[in-house]
């Protein structure tokens, strides 16, 4: 939808709440989208379950209950009108210098948010990041993140899954030779082949669902000094960089709706 309209959830974008400071609990949910992909051209726009991959994001977003808006972030004028044809705010097209290949999330989240703010006078209290290469998100999870950053009044909250592979068990290349990559007491007495049940669990930042507060990013951070875990299925986070990964979200697609586990 364009700017100045209502949002997924019937709310009017405009800076009635409070001017242009932020309301106690208002989320802005932003799906960073630009146009330009190496491995799979025009990625955002690939089929996934008969729909465009960005559509996902954006389907999870205005059936969440929690959001106040939902925008899409791209440099692209396709993107853009099919991100409005599933309902999607594009309210302005990312400059160039924000859409690199090597750019991060925060310049991203920053330009989105001063826009927003010098535009239509509209400043959120948190921004929700949803990836449109992790499409398999349910909007229940959006919510809980949501209510989960205002329970503990955290700088941010990551979804996390436990990791497999643990970095006590992984190594460093130093030239023609192998070093532990984390050098710790326990690994100079046992080496990396001990028994997993031993070690203290380590958690994958998965992506599938993430909350920053707005003052978090202004002050140039997307995770502040206090961050909580928000667990997730590590099977629903499929992140799609190749074609490969799309054969493989199409097989997983049909395994979490066949179990019930993916809810739209």
């Amino acid at each position: 939808m364009e700017a100045g309209g209502h949002s997924a959830n019937g709310v009017t974008p405009s800076g009635a709440e409070g001017g242009s400071g932020p309301s106690p609990g208002r989320a802005l949910a932003v799906i960073p989208a630009r146009g330009g992909s190496k491995q799979v051209p025009r990625k955002n726009l690939k089929l996934l379950g008969g729909k465009p991959l960005i559509a996902w994001s954006i389907e999870a977003a205005r059936a969440a209950t929690e959001l106040d808006r939902c925008i899409v972030s791209t440099d692209d004028e396709e993107i853009a009108e099919v991100a409005r044809s599933f309902g999607a705010e594009v309210p302005f097209l990312r400059p160039a210098e924000y859409a690199q290949d090597n750019t991060p999330d925060l310049p991203v989240f920053q330009h989105a948010i001063r826009w927003l703010g010098e535009h239509e006078g509209y400043r959120p209290a948190m921004v929700v990041h949803l990836r449109p290469t992790l499409p398999f998100r349910e909007p229940r999870q959006i919510d809980d993140i949501i209510r989960l950053l205002r329970e503990t009044g955290a700088d941010c909250v990551k979804s996390v899954y436990r990791e497999q592979h643990h970095p006590h068990k992984m190594w460093k290349m130093h030239g023609d030779r192998l070093g532990p990559y984390e050098d710790t007491p326990l690994w100079r007495q046992l080496g990396p082949d001990c028994p997993r049940q031993i070690l203290e669990p380590a958690y994958w930042s998965a992506g599938l669902v993430d909350v920053i507060r707005t003052e978090t990013i202004e002050a140039g951070s997307t995770i502040g000094q206090t961050t909580v875990p928000y667990l997730v299925n590590a099977e629903a986070c499929v992140d799609l960089d190749t074609d490969h990964d799309f054969i493989i979200a199409e097989a997983v697609l049909t395994l979490l709706l066949r179990e019930g586990t993916l809810c739209l």
